[in-house]
């Protein structure tokens, strides 16, 4: 339902100023349903989509991911950002190449990821990391979708908590072309206010993915755009496994009560 371009087009509008709350489904439905929330953007998890396929997160392939963004963004009219790993490739001009190919898909924005999968060595060498980042900028203004470009940098979600160097490289993927700034689990009002100083006026985006902070407090702070992750897909698997966990084991359906008319949800209006 998404138009190419105009999407593009109002998301970078939607950062230009305040705060906004960019909640992650993981299917058409939830995305449908959170757009009815009135939220005015969307993006998609990595991980959410994968335990749809019964799999753990980062294991699923480059064309998974690019259908499954075709499907969100064909489920709704806002703009959607794409949750796209580490660009599905390590050498800048593959990065590009598989960029081009998600901008085909009708996303308003994409993020590309610094980290390696390598505990041993889970950061992307500094110079490569930021040579990725400008590898997907060029590739979005060859496009011509003007898709926002988010840089993110994932020391705190892989073992190197270091927010010097954190800084350090989401102010290089600022001026490598990266249109917005991504630190995954910040929790600190500190270290909040120190990437939101330092990118600035590029906006900051922020993952609140446990009860640390509200967006008021973020907008607060200067942060700019707020996401979930796959917190509200971890919801979500919450009360399937309790609700059937009870089943399994005491044969009681307790948890079948005050439930939601999901149908409700996407009869036609």
């Amino acid at each position: 339902m998404s138009t190419l371009g105009d999407t593009a087009s109002e998301f970078h509008r939607l950062h230009a100023s305040e705060c906004f709350v960019m909640p992650n489904p993981f299917d058409a439905g939830s995305a449908r349903a959170l757009e009815q929330l009135g939220f005015k953007a969307l993006a998609t998890t990595s991980a959410g989509l994968a335990w749809t396929l019964g799999r753990a997160d980062n294991q699923v392939t480059l064309d998974e991911s690019l259908e499954h963004l075709r499907v969100v963004v064909g489920a709704v009219k806002v703009p959607v950002n794409a949750d796209f790993e580490g660009g599905f490739a390590i050498d800048p001009a593959h990065v590009a190449a598989n960029v081009k190919l998600a901008a085909t898909t009708g996303i308003a924005g994409l993020s590309i990821e610094d980290s390696t999968g390598d505990v041993l060595d889970p950061l992307h060498e500094f110079d490569l990391a930021v040579e990725r980042v400008r590898a997907a900028r060029q590739a979005i203004d060859e496009s011509g979708t003007n898709i926002v470009l988010t840089g993110r940098s994932e020391g705190f979600v892989c073992g190197r908590p270091d927010i010097g160097e954190t800084i350090r490289r989401l102010s290089a993927y600022a001026e490598a072309g990266a249109d917005c700034l991504y630190a995954p689990r910040i929790e600190t009002v500190e270290h909040v206010a120190a990437i939101v100083a330092a990118v600035s006026p590029k906006p900051v985006n922020l993952l609140i993915n446990a009860p640390f902070m509200t967006v008021a407090q973020a907008a607060d702070l200067g942060v700019r755009r707020i996401s979930v992750g796959g917190t509200l897909a971890r919801t979500a698997w919450a009360g399937f496994l309790h609700a059937a966990q009870e089943l399994a084991d005491d044969g009681t359906f307790s948890q079948f009560e005050r439930l939601p008319d999901v149908d409700q949800l996407f009869r036609p209006r």
